[in-house]
């Protein structure tokens, strides 16, 4: 399964991409995490339906600094084959 989330408010500079990564590392999840040119954070994550709601949960959050003001997402099916997780610059 495949969950695509975009999270907006104070997320770029506070470290949410390297938590984003170590969590997402932790639960085994493949994917990536990315700045976005308008201020937000794109995460796209492939595992299983109950690891990928831990990482929503915890991006609704996001690590110490940041300041969550909007989480949109989507579970689709599995798109391409990602084996691990990666920030994207």
């Amino acid at each position: 399964m495949q969950l695509y989330i975009r999270v907006s408010g104070v997320v770029q500079g506070v470290f949410f991409r390297a938590s984003a990564r170590d969590v997402a590392k932790h639960l085994a999840l493949a994917g990536y995490v990315k700045n976005m040119p308008d201020g937000s954070v794109e995460v796209v994550a492939h595992g299983p339906r109950h690891k990928l709601d831990k990482l929503l949960e915890w991006c609704k959050k996001g690590p110490p600094g940041a300041r969550v003001e909007k989480t949109e997402f989507e579970f689709s099916e599995e798109k391409e084959e990602i084996r691990d997780f990666q920030i994207l610059y």
